[in-house]
């Protein structure tokens, strides 16, 4: 017995090291977090041996009503707090893990070279910015936060003809990078993605802070390792990849 024991060893052994019975997590995140996910993703696996992160990557309402609706996700982050807010509120999430772990700045931006607008009152100005790119308010928390900035500034009524709704932040900033939107609003992350095609006019005040809240998702088949997830989110580590794609460090 103690011999078969002993033959035994090293295939226990093996096992351990190839990680069978280690954990997938899935984290489903808001579109513009793609870029720093994936790096955060797989600074979290080379800690976590054996472990895989799958990233899901879309906008933030979509994401919730895929969890609603039963698809597998261990941790969200999402784009703004209402969308997270929910989330808690349908019993979706776990709220004693949700945290802030990310700020952002939403802004006005023309193709590079164009004439820059001072104030949002000169977005008004139909013979210039014949169209102005904004998320859907209906979907795309930037383009909430478009709206209300120019509801606060009794302009939403009159830009309607000028207003061209996007699915996503990422299509208003391909609009205006391409000429076919002569002004747009996207978050400051965005607008640094393409700093050769388009210029950033104005920093846009918002009703809130842009913040992205991240918790683990509450039937989590792995919510130990998911919770592992959003702490590491949080870790200096992570903030430094953050920081690197232009997010302000926020975590708390």
């Amino acid at each position: 017995m103690f011999k078969r024991l002993l033959r035994l060893l090293p295939a226990c052994a093996m096992v351990a090291a190839t990680g069978v019975g280690a954990a997938e997590l899935t984290v489903s995140a808001a579109s513009r977090l793609s870029n720093a996910f994936t790096d955060i993703a797989h600074a979290f696996e080379a800690k976590h041996p054996g472990d895989k992160v799958t990233l899901n990557f879309a906008a933030s309402d979509v994401l919730l009503r895929q969890i609603e609706q039963g698809a597998p996700a261990d941790v969200f982050a999402s784009a703004d707090e209402a969308t997270m807010d929910s989330g808690v509120e349908k019993k979706l999430m776990d709220a004693a893990s949700r945290r802030d772990f990310a700020g952002n700045t939403l802004v006005v931006i023309v193709a590079t070279g164009a004439k820059l607008p001072n104030a949002l009152s000169q977005l008004a100005r139909k013979g210039i910015y014949e169209h102005i790119a904004i998320g859907n308010p209906d979907s795309v928390p930037a383009g909430r936060y478009a709206k209300q900035a120019l509801i606060d500034a009794g302009l939403w009524d009159a830009l309607q003809g000028q207003i061209v709704p996007t699915q996503n932040v990422r299509q208003a900033l391909d609009y205006v990078a391409r000429g076919d939107a002569q002004a747009g609003f996207v978050y400051a992350t965005d607008a640094a993605i393409q700093k050769d095609k388009v210029s950033v006019a104005l920093t846009v005040p918002t009703f809130a802070p842009v913040r992205y809240p991240i918790g683990v998702v509450a039937n989590s088949p792995h919510a130990e390792l998911a919770r592992r997830f959003v702490e590491f989110v949080a870790s200096p580590e992570a903030q430094a990849v953050l920081r690197q794609y232009g997010f302000s460090g926020v975590a708390t």
